[in-house]
């Protein structure tokens, strides 16, 4: 039975969604809180300005009342849930911000790095303190071989890692219509199995709300979107996603199950390091997605790979934690 409730939680963040998008996109139209497009993107990005964004806001107003109201509902309301919850609201705080600086003041690039590295470090530091007031487990474990070492004190360095970089990563995905929505279903999707198996129903049951969340929100966001999640939404998954990681003890792991973030975080970090020593670029564009679109690839078929290679890391994230 608490499986079935379990899973009425993907059910219930998703019909939140689903019901909430129609009423919040013409509300952002009137708020005239469209995206302005970057103009050293993609030229054919550039038919996208004005489409609404910050509908991030919708993806945190479902998956927190549907944690909340299932979590109450199966008596899984837990000190882990509280840490979710606040990481994920904390870092969609920080996007928040950035988005209304963008659509409000426009200025495309919204908060200065700085600003945005300061925010998330500070809920990396509280995410620590809470951590080890809760006494949780600071060692580091290899997936897939039975070896395991205590990082002790400096746990909370790989815990701000984590969040800054996850959360980083995750945003720099959301390029293309569709495409974040897509991934990070799949990325919460494998962490729900994760969490079941390890018997950490709560974090599955949060991992689930997630999932409905963004599956909602991607009935809009799939090309041709008609709303984007905005640094909102992108921030605030990017900090959950490092968060459950943690809290299941899948540190490594997070780095194939999150393989596409990292995949493109890397194609930024190399591009921007090959610039500035050789004075040549390796890709087209980056974050990588956009140099398949210079390529000549169509954006949806751009989209799917990157869904189907999420999947494939997915799975086998699965198979090395689950059935190892």
């Amino acid at each position: 039975m608490q499986l079935q409730n379990i899973l009425l939680t993907l059910v219930f963040s998703f019909l939140v969604t689903v019901l909430l998008c129609p009423f919040f996109i013409p509300y952002l139209k009137r708020l005239k809180f469209g995206q302005n497009i970057r103009e050293d993107g993609p030229a054919s990005h550039q038919t996208k300005s004005g489409t609404p964004t910050m509908g991030g806001i919708v993806i945190l107003l479902a998956l927190i009342l549907a944690t909340i109201v299932m979590s109450v509902k199966t008596g899984l309301f837990s000190g882990e849930m509280v840490i979710l919850l606040f990481v994920t609201a904390a870092y969609g705080t920080i996007g928040f911000l950035d988005d209304y600086i963008k659509v409000v003041k426009k200025r495309n690039l919204g908060l200065t790095a700085k600003q945005k590295l300061i925010g998330q470090i500070m809920i990396a530091v509280v995410f620590s303190v809470v951590y080890f007031q809760q006494k949780f487990s600071t060692i580091l474990e290899i997936p897939g071989i039975d070896f395991t070492f205590e990082l002790g004190w400096l746990y909370p360095l790989l815990i701000l890692i984590m969040l800054v970089g996850s959360s980083n990563a995750v945003n720099l995905t959301d390029g293309l219509d569709g495409l974040l929505a897509g991934t990070s279903a799949i990325a919460f999707g494998a962490f729900t199995v994760i969490a079941y198996a390890q018997g950490q129903t709560e974090i599955a049951l949060f991992c689930l709300a997630v999932t409905g969340a963004v599956l909602g929100f991607l009935v809009f966001n799939a090309h041709p979107a008609k709303v984007f999640m905005g640094d909102t939404g992108s921030l605030a998954l990017g900090g959950a996603l490092a968060a459950v990681a943690i809290l299941l003890k899948t540190e490594i792991l997070l780095i194939l199950i999150g393989g596409i973030f990292v995949i493109e975080a890397l194609s930024v970090i190399l591009q921007v390091i090959s610039f500035q020593t050789t004075g040549r670029r390796i890709f087209r564009m980056a974050p990588l997605h956009h140099h398949y679109e210079l390529k000549g690839w169509s954006e949806w078929t751009v989209v799917v790979v990157f869904w189907l290679v999420g999947l494939l890391f997915a799975i086998l994230g699965i198979y090395i934690e689950v059935w190892k």
